[in-house]
């Protein structure tokens, strides 16, 4: 990590110039999620057990009565080749009818393995309700799983796979770029005052004459051509204009579940004092016997023991300041502090106003 840290200071000080697609996205351009419920059939043996899952048992009746077949009411299905999964895929912006798209299906019941299953045709919906694509085909599962005598071994997770191009669009979403007199917005990824006043700066430069003007630090209105043709080759110049953004604030991620430790270069740390050490509480058991006399009608019992240990590593305070990234890695790796430890002592830093910087926990 020490490496990995480093390197991110050594070029942090470079600003590099990025283009005006990596720094924001036109408004209404983006991807609209979809959603669908459907059977996946042909498992072998690994599907839903129907007892503990009734709807799939449901979902495979109105299957049935669709198609024209009748099953008897109160017919007790014992299926094992068939699960219920959901389907989920992104719709991009401008799709037509007829592209494919790329699906993610995913069990909602207690199968153990889609693998070598057929997903059938399944309605994706948008959040309006509204049909945008049809989904089927056969499944990818990464990994495998085996089961015999009681034991099992699998490697990869096998109740979720992918249809490359699983997908056909039926229609596309509406989408109109800007209004009826050419006006355009840019949003911003993350919206900054520094970063949109160099943003239109850098365009007004490039058109060589004033085409941009910022609303706030996330919004960028934009006066654009009326005709279809011409406003998309403004909006690609738009896209390609070289921008470099300002520095981000200095910021510390840090991850509970995983113990990693993130900062930017712009972390500094103020003068402080650290100290540093290990308790560990040892308690070792041992069982002894209790052997009465002889003749004394007493009961031969079992005694335990239990001997206690404190040991505690030799804390040492420690000064640690820093102008930079490098030092302050310096300062806390000098204390042998592990990921955990960085954590506590990272959050001690910035409740005593040393650490200067965003302390994030995800």
């Amino acid at each position: 990590m020490l490496v990995l840290l480093t390197g991110l200071m050594l070029f942090s000080g470079l600003t590099k110039a990025e283009q005006v697609r990596d720094l924001a996205s036109f408004a209404g351009v983006r991807d609209n999620p979809l959603v669908g419920y459907g059977l996946v059939v042909g498992l072998d043996g690994t599907g839903d057990q129907t007892m503990q899952a009734p709807f799939t048992g449901q979902s495979l009746n109105n299957m049935l009565s669709q198609l024209g077949i009748t099953v008897p009411p109160g017919t007790n299905m014992q299926l094992r080749n068939i699960a219920a999964v959901m389907v989920t895929a992104d719709l991009p912006p401008f799709a037509t009818p007829g592209q494919r798209l790329d699906i993610v299906v995913s069990s909602v019941g207690n199968a153990r393995s889609l693998r070598g299953g057929t997903l059938l045709m399944t309605p994706l919906k948008g959040a309006d309700g509204d049909v945008y694509a049809l989904a089927q085909g056969n499944l990818l599962i990464n990994g495998a799983s085996a089961q015999s005598a009681g034991s099992s071994a699998q490697t990869g997770h096998q109740a979720s796979g992918r249809i490359a191009g699983g997908a056909t669009v039926e229609q596309s979403v509406p989408l109109s770029l800007g209004d009826q007199y050419g006006g355009l917005e840019l949003h911003l990824k993350q919206a900054d005052f520094g970063t949109a006043e160099r943003v239109v700066s850098a365009i007004n430069a490039d058109f060589g004459y004033p085409v941009a003007s910022a609303r706030n630090g996330g919004v960028i209105l934009l006066n654009g051509p009326t005709n279809a043709n011409s406003r998309v080759n403004f909006m690609a110049q738009v896209e390609s204009v070289d921008v470099s953004p300002v520095q981000p604030p200095a910021r510390v991620v840090l991850n509970s579940r995983t113990g990693s430790i993130v900062l930017n270069g712009a972390v500094t740390l103020s003068r402080a004092a650290v100290a540093h050490g290990n308790l560990s509480v040892v308690i070792d058991t041992s069982l002894g016997v209790s052997q009465p006399a002889p003749f004394s009608k007493g009961r031969t019992r079992v005694v335990p023991k239990s001997d206690i240990s404190i040991n505690e590593e030799t804390g040492t305070l420690r000064v640690v300041e820093g102008a930079n990234l490098l030092d302050v890695v310096d300062a806390l790796n000098a204390l042998g502090a592990t990921p955990n430890d960085l954590m506590a002592i990272l959050e001690a830093l910035k409740a005593a106003g040393s650490l200067h910087a965003e302390l994030e926990i995800i």
